[in-house]
């Protein structure tokens, strides 16, 4: 017993040993950032001046700041509109790439390359194919006789045009989504078909239902990606034009490394990360509802 104890020590030091770089580095860059980030939000602390206490001034000047909260409608609509068009491109595509056709690993390929660009690399390609000018979609509308837009140079068609735009990166959601399906049994689609069902008795019947815990994790996903959302508007539009694409994490960004107001950027930081917290909270309290999970037996 003495030398089976010696051992569960030794392992234990060695598993603590061995978890340490990871704990170090969650502290570091993770918790000590947090911790750091939180006391300047209760400060009035601007780059090479000194911190002083400010209590929760700032979190109250953010009910008066006209751009936090056209920032934050701004993010609110890119997300209701990016999130659901890349799941349903990417879902849509997952059960095209499910199907046993020939060439199929060289589509699932070509489809998920786009994933593998980087962002900036992205977005500046965006910029071309956007271009009122001479850009790749207005030629394409002008070919078929149809009228170009200003896309991200119009305050009204900017967030829509990103949105449109978000559709490029849909690789990451549809490996996701490909995964799920690949683990629906089969025989629950032969009891289907032996009850006469077609296609649509299929999908409805057998995937969605099975597929809700996949569908759920990527819109937990998206949602709090899409929350961050940054390159584009630091990118292509700097949160134009006419502020119509100043996003919540780029008006931060702006306060806090151009106008040198960090307090104040670690104050938006703060309600962001509530922000996501009860969003995410409220979708997981409402996931009961519709989320099926097979091996627990109930929704």
């Amino acid at each position: 017993m003495a030398a089976l104890s010696g051992q569960r020590r030794l392992e234990r030091r060695w598993g603590l040993l061995m978890a340490l770089p990871a704990i170090l580095g969650f502290v570091i860059f993770t918790a000590g950032p947090m911790v750091a980030s939180l006391v300047f939000s209760l400060s009035d602390w601007k780059v090479g001046g000194s911190l002083e206490y400010a209590g929760l001034d700032n979190y109250a000047r953010l009910g008066g700041d006209d751009l936090f909260w056209q920032s934050l409608g701004s993010t609110t609509y890119y997300t209701l509109g990016a999130v659901p068009l890349v799941m349903i491109v990417s879902f849509a595509v997952a059960m095209l790439l499910n199907q046993k056709v020939r060439g199929l690993a060289v589509w699932r390929t070509v489809f998920y390359l786009p994933t593998l660009v980087p962002a900036i690399a992205n977005v500046v390609l965006w910029i071309w194919i956007f271009n009122p000018d001479f850009g790749l979609l207005n030629s394409l509308l002008r070919q078929g006789g149809l009228p170009g837009g200003m896309w991200i140079y119009g305050e009204s068609t900017a967030i829509p045009s990103l949105i449109i735009m978000s559709t490029w990166g849909f690789g990451n959601t549809m490996v996701i989504f490909l995964a799920g399906l690949q683990g629906v049994p089969r025989h629950l689609y032969e009891a289907v078909s032996i009850d006469g069902g077609g296609p649509w008795h299929r999908f409805w019947h057998v995937t969605l239902p099975m597929m809700t815990p996949t569908i759920f994790y990527n819109l937990v996903v998206g949602v709090i990606g899409t929350f961050q959302v940054f390159n584009q508007a630091y990118v292509m539009t700097e949160g134009g034009p006419n502020n119509a694409t100043l996003f919540y994490v780029y008006y931060l960004f702006r306060k806090a490394f151009r106008e040198s107001e960090m307090g104040y950027a670690s104050a938006l930081a703060w309600v962001l990360f509530m922000i996501i917290m009860v969003v995410t909270f409220l979708m997981f309290r409402n996931a009961r509802r519709w989320v099926y999970y097979e091996m627990a037996g109930a929704r």
